[in-house]
């Protein structure tokens, strides 16, 4: 009897994994013969490509790159934000099976430098329709006047066009040596961790992974070739990548790039646009919330989509149920990780769950559940997730001891989440591991406080953290409050009192414009975790 995934997917898992493409880029070029006229993907600046405008374009693109040098293993930044040529390029790449390393343009020059300096790329192309961007090869061409160039006096550095698109591009021929090995096992992307909770890390993830992932996810998504995909999520973080623009791909879909978000712009694009599918954070939802009541939206003003899906953080109930009333749909959520290509478990399109929780493990999924003695926790329990399936990395790039602290023998891969499974099999997320604040011997778990201060209604985001004092650690939480609100930490304090246990409640109450977030909007907690040493008297009211 064939199982309610295989249903949805229309043939077994295995068929699945047996016809799937050799490369990411492998499906435009089925779309391109079988659709041509259809609209693959349009961006901001007025960019609009049929699938077989972009397959012209992606082979034009993949002759530039091979006349440059650039082969198979070589890695390729890529310092971007969402554009039409953005996919070109990772869609060129994919064919020359060189790696597309791929960069949001609003990281600081010093993390860029740190990413270059690990992966040494043959080539990094500065898309030149991104202002960030522009910024920064601005200071390569001044490094490069003064004798500096990116790597040393043999680099290259100059200004290029690609089809109607300028792009500024630096070549090296020093760099390291493509390795045989990951050449071998089809690596074709190295994306690298927005580093949440630590130092990011460069994740080799190959086609297979990445197209596990787009295949799986779009029909258990319910995406459809007559769907128009609003693409807001940066492609350089995994989420974008692999579960939005690839699965758009995958199905012949239509991608609607936006460059950066903004709550006024993603609403009116809805509706402009037509779409019918959206993908965000919980941040993003959360500020299209605060958009909504400044403005007076109402629900019936919304755009009528067909889904809309969360991922990348934490879903608390308080941006689900309003979410939901406000767009008149079932927020389903999704829960990943870089080292995972990314998706792990989601809800699907037909399902409807009233809690935050994540849903099932895809299809294919090995999942185990571990205790602090790497055993089997009972069912219903808390432990740690551990998984194996094809969507997991080959391993960190030039970092064999990072590789060997998460991927065991086996091929498990600890994710260092904590979650348990209810007796329907769906999934819930009780934190990080790492992030598991143990206070006065009793376990806090961020998520459940953050669920808690969330609620209330001029509270429009939070994070919590913990804080080590005296052999003991505090709960220490993090509060953008909606524009005009003057909550304060007594009142706060109050309004959470009935919910939380008194060990789980904030020792302080730290109140911020915005809490530091990544370019795909998720919160930098290990930012939060150096902010909050500066604070040290309980339940202090900061802004």
């Amino acid at each position: 009897m064939q199982s309610s995934d295989e249903v949805l997917l229309g043939q077994s898992l295995a068929e699945l994994l047996d016809t799937l493409p050799p490369k990411i880029s492998s499906r435009l070029f089925k779309w391109a013969a079988s659709a041509p006229h259809s609209i693959a993907v349009r961006d901001h600046n007025g960019n609009v490509s049929t699938y077989a405008e972009l397959a012209g374009q992606v082979r034009d693109a993949q002759k530039r790159l091979q006349n440059l040098g650039i082969a198979a293993g070589d890695r390729v930044l890529l310092i971007n934000e969402n554009c039409v040529t953005l996919t070109v390029l990772i869609l060129a790449l994919s064919e020359l099976d060189a790696w597309s390393v791929v960069v949001n343009a609003r990281m600081s020059a010093s993390e860029l430098l740190k990413i270059k300096q690990h992966c040494q790329p043959r080539a990094t192309f500065y898309l030149l329709d991104s202002q960030a961007a522009e910024s920064h090869w601005q200071t390569a061409r001044a490094l490069a006047a003064d004798g500096q160039p990116a790597q040393d006096q043999s680099a290259q550095v100059q200004l290029i066009s690609l089809g109607a698109a300028r792009l500024g591009l630096e070549l090296d021929s020093t760099v390291l040596p493509a390795d045989p090995e990951s050449v071998q096992s089809g690596v074709c992307s190295l994306i690298y961790t927005t580093g949440t909770t630590g130092d990011p890390k460069g994740v080799m993830l190959t086609h297979r992974n990445i197209l596990y992932v787009a295949a799986i996810t779009s029909v258990l998504r319910g995406m459809r070739t007559d769907d128009r995909i609003y693409a807001v999520l940066p492609i350089s973080h995994v989420f974008g990548l692999a579960a939005v623009f690839l699965a758009s791909i995958y199905v012949g879909a239509e991608l609607v790039l936006a460059d950066r978000f903004d709550a006024r712009q993603t609403v009116d694009s809805l509706k402009s646009a037509a779409i019918t599918g959206m993908f965000g954070v919980p941040t993003m939802f959360a500020r299209l919330l605060e958009y909504s009541k400044a403005s007076g939206l109402e629900p019936q003003n919304m755009p009528r989509l067909r889904f809309i899906y969360s991922g990348g953080a934490p879903l608390d109930p308080r941006i689900k149920a309003e979410t939901e009333t406000l767009f008149g749909l079932t927020l389903l959520n999704a829960y990943g990780m870089t080292e995972s290509g990314p998706t792990i478990c989601q809800v699907r399109f037909n399902e409807r769950i009233d809690s935050c929780s994540v849903g099932r493990p895809l299809p294919g999924l090995s999942v185990k559940v571990l205790n602090d003695k790497a055993q089997p926790v009972a069912d219903g329990e808390t432990g740690e997730l551990h998984i194996k399936g094809p969507n997991v990395m080959l391993g960190y790039y030039r970092n064999p001891q990072a590789t060997a602290a998460v991927l065991d023998a086996e091929g498990y891969l600890n994710t260092g989440d904590l979650v348990r499974f209810d007796p329907s099999g769906n999934m819930h997320i009780a934190g990080r591991s790492k992030e598991l604040i143990i206070h006065s011997g009793f376990n806090v778990y961020p998520p459940e406080v953050e669920a808690v201060i969330a609620r209330h209604p001029e509270v429009v985001i939070c994070a919590v953290v913990g804080r080590a004092v005296n052999g003991n650690e505090e709960v220490i939480a993090f509060v953008q409050r909606a524009a005009g609100s003057t909550l304060d930490a007594a009142a706060l304090n109050t309004f959470i009192k009935p919910d939380l246990a008194a060990y789980k409640r904030p020792s302080e109450i730290i109140f911020m414009e915005a809490l530091p977030a990544a370019p795909s909007g998720k919160v930098l907690k290990h930012q939060l975790l150096r902010l909050q040493q500066e604070y040290k008297t309980p339940t202090r009211s900061t802004t």
